[in-house]
């Protein structure tokens, strides 16, 4: 979501001479995030998001703009990809896979309350049920291998202190998985920032581009391991309890996903920790960079592990 591939006004005009949604009156640069380039486009017809994207390749984007199209459909406020004139929603612009969705309403939240979210753990409970009736299937790019690929890449770059927990965090999920556990299509990024509010209302998700399919209550984790970190960097029990029960009434959590639940909290605390170490010492050139700090899920995962939280009586 950096701007890593610049768009000229004039370069944009041609490529939107491809589209049905008249003059362009406005467009700008997201800064935030790390992976694609994302510009705000507005047009005498609307407003939306342009997205190229710098890693993922036009044989693997049907998924996820199939993906946000199905669960529009299926009442979830995700964004809506928008067909050209040909009816594709992928194109190519500047050399990059390209594609244009309906900008949504709402502003992310830094600070979320117990009310915020419980109405993102019912949200999430909702997109898992919608995804249900997806067929397409994507294995997870950020599995096991990646897991283990990725520590060996940044292992020459940490403390040893740091060195010794990443490898037995490895080992411990060699040992521990969530495959025998409810599966489905995750969204697996479903940060504060991936979520806008109006009010106490959810606006929209955003951001399916690490949607994948793997294990319900990963997700789950994924979630609260954000939304319900305090400014402290400690886990809020409130908030948690208010995510988890949110859910739970909507998509039911099994008695094996409730036993599970710590290590759940575990491996996605490493997955982020790693991403992060990853993003800061081998980052890729981009004109604008947005780094997060890798030390704030190194300490989440600490926690996870000198203090497992049982789902549904977390303090």
């Amino acid at each position: 979501m950096a701007v890593f591939t610049r768009v000229t006004e004039a370069e944009l005009n041609a490529w939107l001479k491809n589209y049905a949604l008249g003059e362009l009156l406005a467009f700008q640069g997201i800064a935030s995030g790390i992976e694609n380039t994302n510009y705000f486009v507005t047009t005498r017809t609307g407003r939306f998001v342009l997205t190229l994207f710098e890693k993922l390749s036009a044989s693997e984007l049907p998924f996820y703009l199939n993906l946000m199209a199905h669960l529009a459909q299926h009442g979830v406020p995700c964004p809506s990809p928008v067909a050209n004139q040909q009816g594709h929603f992928l194109s190519v612009l500047n050399d990059k896979p390209a594609c244009l969705v309906s900008r949504l309403a709402g502003k992310s939240l830094t600070q979320p309350d117990t009310t915020h979210c419980a109405a993102v753990g019912a949200m999430l409970a909702k997109l898992h049920l919608a995804a249900h009736s997806f067929t397409e299937h994507m294995p997870n790019a950020r599995a096991a291998r990646w897991r283990e690929q990725t520590a060996q890449q940044v292992l020459p770059y940490l403390a040893a202190s740091d060195a010794v927990l990443l490898q037995q965090e490895i080992i411990f999920h060699t040992h521990h998985t969530l495959d025998a556990l409810p599966q489905g299509i995750v969204h697996a990024d479903l940060f504060r920032d991936n979520v806008l509010f109006e009010s106490a209302q959810i606006g929209g998700v955003i951001d399916f581009y690490f949607a994948c399919n793997d294990s319900l209550l990963y997700d789950l984790a994924i979630t609260v391991n954000d939304w319900c970190i305090d400014t402290a960097g400690k886990l809020d029990g409130a908030r948690a309890q208010a995510l988890l029960h949110a859910y739970h009434a909507v998509r039911p959590v099994t008695a094996m996903e409730q036993a599970a639940w710590p290590v759940a909290l575990r491996l996605a605390a490493l997955r982020f920790w790693l991403s992060r170490l990853h993003d800061k010492f081998l980052p890729r050139a981009g004109e604008i960079i947005n780094a997060h700090d890798p030390a704030q899920f190194r300490q989440i995962l600490q926690q996870h592990i000198a203090l497992p939280n049982i789902f549904g009586g977390i303090t």
